[in-house]
């Protein structure tokens, strides 16, 4: 059975806006509709919200889902990078369209890094990633895929989602089978995890579908079962 991301990685939302301007970003018609910001285009850090970290459910959780990392006010990195590390019970997970302007080096085993690619011509992302931020993690989100990326240099990466696109545009833009299928088996023959999107299903079909989690990840879901039990 296919199985929806949100239910296997939250959304904690300690920043939002965003200057990258995308024209299917979710999250600047969200802002605006519910008036959370004064201007999108003027990233705002919610610190109270750190305390969402004291949760005792362990969780993965998504910090970047309406603000791109390189946006952050290097405080407001520091502010969240030692919540992260006060809570090992979790594994949270950074994403960002400009690693080229990123400069992070940390030594946390549950924070991890990652860029989102949309065609070929943004595979270099990747690269500047593994040149600017020095982790433990890397994680690749191809979402949406315009064109095929080819062959890419997934070395040194941990995980790579896989997603088409969803809204108005999906009925005019889609990701063709054999884009994710490559990029699936160029990460499986380096043995990365694989997670194709629900929304891939339509395209791949449900008996296809590879949802694949990293070890970190699926540790955590599993403490989740037996915290509920209690």
């Amino acid at each position: 059975m296919t199985v929806c991301i949100k239910n296997q990685i939250r959304n904690m939302n300690l920043v939002i806006g965003c200057i990258v301007g995308c024209s299917y970003c979710y999250a600047r018609n969200n802002a605006r509709r519910f008036h959370i910001t004064d201007g999108f285009a003027s990233p705002v850090f919610f610190e109270d919200k750190l305390r969402l970290m004291d949760r005792k459910r362990p969780s993965n959780y998504l910090l970047t889902g309406m603000s791109d990392l390189a946006v952050w006010k290097k405080e407001w990195l520091e502010k969240t990078l030692e919540g992260v590390r006060n809570h090992p019970e979790h594994q949270f997970l950074f994403l960002s369209k400009m690693p080229e302007i990123l400069d992070i080096e940390t030594d946390l085993d549950n924070a991890w890094f990652g860029v989102t690619v949309t065609r070929r011509s943004e595979c270099g992302r990747i690269d500047a990633l593994r040149r600017n931020v020095k982790a433990k993690h890397y994680h690749v989100t191809f979402e949406p895929l315009f064109d095929d990326p080819g062959e890419v240099d997934l070395s040194g990466i941990d995980w790579i989602v896989i997603g088409t696109m969803t809204g108005a545009q999906s009925r005019k833009i889609h990701t063709d089978p054999s884009w994710a299928l490559s990029l699936t088996r160029q990460a499986s023959d380096l043995h990365i995890p694989v997670f194709w999107k629900e929304d891939l299903e339509p395209i791949m079909g449900e008996d296809a579908m590879v949802q694949q989690l990293p070890k970190e990840f699926i540790q955590v879901l599993e403490e989740q079962k037996k915290w509920k039990r209690k």
